[in-house]
């Protein structure tokens, strides 16, 4: 079985139905990349996957359990790790927003996490007890990924770590996330921008809250689907 499965997910807010039946895995120690133009449903999609939107119809299960209604700390604690597209609270200190990221993880053990990914992330450490606000896009993103990773989560889920990215910033993230992929973490990433497709090992096109296309990566970049969802044609 996938470490995550969705099926035939259906959601949205009080009477606005956003997805529909929507289908979606991740292998353990895959990298996904669910693509879509704003609006397509992606924040969605990975707000009912991590619990903060409940499921209208259908099943999520994570690491062969249905964790369908279950709480977000519950799903945290079972392993998923959840990135929104601000990543870091700007007015905490580097090591106050990793403390925050192992919120469920006793002293000791988040102490000795923090210092592996001062090791994994050196420019984070130098800086540790600077604001996050201080740091420049791409390090604030490298930050958020770094809190995420405190809870040692086995499915890493992000909500376009691209956004407001100069294209340089974008090429730091990919890297990072490039290199916590390597190192067997599976990843979820919803984006509109294609520069993470090297990242992807497969991928899906959402479009008007309904998967369009699904399949490997070489496929994802020659798809019709893709150019319809993103330029029309």
């Amino acid at each position: 079985m996938s470490l995550l499965q969705v099926a035939a997910l259906e959601t949205g807010y009080e009477q606005l139905q956003v997805l529909w039946s929507v289908d979606l895995a991740v292998e353990e120690g895959e990298s996904v990349l669910l693509l879509g133009a704003n609006g397509a449903g992606k924040t969605t999609l990975l707000r009912a996957v991590v619990g903060l939107l409940p499921a209208w119809r259908g099943r999520i299960v994570f690491a062969d359990t249905d964790i369908t209604r279950w709480r977000p700390d519950q799903r945290i604690r079972h392993g998923l790790a959840f990135m929104s597209e601000l990543g870091v609270f700007p007015t905490l200190s580097i090591r106050e927003n990793l403390r925050m990221g192992g919120y469920f993880v006793s002293s000791a053990a988040a102490r000795a996490r923090a210092e592996e990914l001062y090791e994994l992330f050196p420019a984070l450490a130098e800086r540790r007890r600077e604001l996050a606000a201080s740091l420049s896009g791409g390090q604030r993103k490298m930050l958020g990924v770094a809190k995420a990773l405190m809870s040692q989560p086995r499915l890493l889920i992000m909500d376009e770590p691209s956004a407001g990215l100069a294209p340089v910033f974008v090429k730091q993230v990919v890297e990072t996330l490039t290199q916590v992929h390597g190192r067997g973490m599976a990843l979820l990433i919803a984006e509109q921008n294609t520069s993470f497709l090297p990242l992807a090992d497969r991928g899906y096109v959402l479009e008007g809250g309904r998967i369009v296309f699904s399949g490997a990566e070489r496929e994802l970049r020659d798809s019709k689907a893709v150019q319809q969802a993103y330029f029309g044609v």
